[in-house]
Order: C-alpha cells, then structure tokens, then sequence
C-alpha cells in the first residue's frame, strides 16, 4: 500500500478540491476579513503559559480572521503577529499556516518545546532546526515520500545568526516529528539518536513540507521541555528554563521578522 493511498497525488494531473483560496473567500464572503492586514511574518507557539505571558507583556491586538489565536504585536507595526492556543500538531497548525499564508504571510517560525533526545541534554538548552524526520502523516499529503523536510535555509541562519549576535548557546540539527507522542519506544530513541537526531516534537517535518509546497519561507527552534533515555522519560513541562528559554528564541524571531520585512 502506498502513502497516501491514492497514488499519482504529488503529480500535476492531481486537482485539489479543497484550497486556501477558496476557504479565504469563505471568511471574506462572511465579512471576516474587514480591517486584516496580513503580518510579514508570524511566531507559532504551542506553550499556552508562555503565550498568555507573553501577551499580557506585550501590547498587541487581536486579529482576523482568528481574533482569538492571532495577535500583532504593536511594537513591530504590523510586521509580527503572535499565532496561539490552536492546538498542537501538523492539522492543527496546517489549517492556520495554510490561511495565513493564502492571505500574504511569508514567514513562519515554529518555536516550541520538544524532548532531548541526547545523552547530556537538560532541560532549557536551546535547539536550532534544519531537519525533520517525516514520521508523521501530514507531509506526506504535500511532499513526495522523502526520509526529511527542510525548512528555508536563509530564515534558520538567520534565527541562528541572531541567537549568535545575542551570546546564546544552542545546538542546530536534526528533529523526529512524530504524530503519536505515546507510541515514541526506546528502540526509535536509540535509532534516531544514533542517526544524530537531536530532539521530538510534533509540528515541524509538517510546516516544512507545506512551505516547501507553498513557496514561502519556514523555519523552527526548541527548548528542551523534557529528556528520554533508553530506560525513561523524564518530563519538566514546569520548570522556568522553559520559559526562559521560549522568551529568547521569541525576541530574537520578532527581530528577524522585522529585519527581513
């Protein structure tokens, strides 16, 4: 069987039927879109504390078409918008991309938590994408089968050269997207560790493949929110290196953002 089912998907005798434009015309046909001016570029959070945090700092506004997840920061005049609180994984993240990109965005950094999946990992230390392993479904609807997507090398150098100018420490590699956290077994940990993968989380393999369909700009980075080893897992989803840790890699996507827009 192949994957997805219906062979001859990723060729160009396959016609979408649903698509960002028409699902755009739909919020524009019930007056949804009035006053939206789309950001340059827009920072993907998933740690709900951090977000509201971060919101509850930063003078911003709510705004269309998703008033409750996207927030433009006022400091950056329109450039950065904040996309938060609508869930976790590629679906969920896909149908918000998928939009804002269909309206003018071109930018998209993922920042999130994942699992370190080093010996010597701790929780906080920061990670840098370039890789992402595709096990997972949703990249797969967008790309050819492939063992990785890519994110936009000239987007992660420059989240990574500015991390740099910043004094922080980080590593850069590779991470295993996977869409079913509680199937992740000790024999894939010692695979992909072996293999030199640095971290698991559950978004990234699937932004990447959709830029790379799209033709926009992607790039993603991580705090370390807990570890595995091959006897356990070992969760620290409250301690402050996190946010500590999410608040660094933040101020430092804003001003790529505003610098490339």
């Amino acid at each position: 069987m192949t994957f997805p089912n219906f062979s001859g998907k990723h060729t160009e005798v396959s016609t979408p039927l649903v698509t960002p434009q028409r699902f755009v015309r739909h919020l524009q046909q019930r007056g949804l879109l009035e006053g939206f001016a789309a950001p340059a570029g827009v920072i993907l959070l998933y740690q709900r504390p951090y977000a509201r945090g971060l919101l509850q700092r930063e003078a911003h506004r709510p705004s269309p078409p998703f008033p409750e997840w996207l927030h433009v920061l006022d400091r950056t005049e329109g450039k950065v918008g904040v996309l938060a609180f609508f869930g976790i994984g590629g679906p969920a993240m896909s149908t918000v991309v998928e939009t804002l990109a269909a309206l003018g965005t071109r930018q998209f950094l993922n920042l999130g938590a994942a699992g370190g999946l080093q010996p010597g990992d701790r929780v906080g230390d920061l990670v840098v994408c370039d890789a992402a392993v595709r096990d997972e479904g949703l990249s797969h609807h967008y790309l050819p089968p492939a063992r990785y997507s890519r994110p936009s090398e000239e987007l992660t150098r420059a989240l990574a050269n500015r991390l740099t100018e910043q004094g922080h420490t980080y590593k850069r590699g590779a991470t295993w997207t996977i869409d079913a956290p509680f199937r992740e077994t000790a024999e894939e940990l010692r695979h992909y560790r072996e293999e030199g993968v640095l971290t698991v989380e559950m978004e990234a393999a699937a932004l990447f493949a959709i830029a790379q369909h799209r033709e926009f700009d992607a790039a993603a980075a991580f705090v370390l929110s807990d570890t595995l080893s091959d006897a356990e897992w070992t969760p620290d989803f409250g301690a402050p290196e996190i946010l500590t840790g999410l608040d660094i890699l933040v101020q430092a996507a804003i001003e790529v953002i505003v610098g490339r827009a």
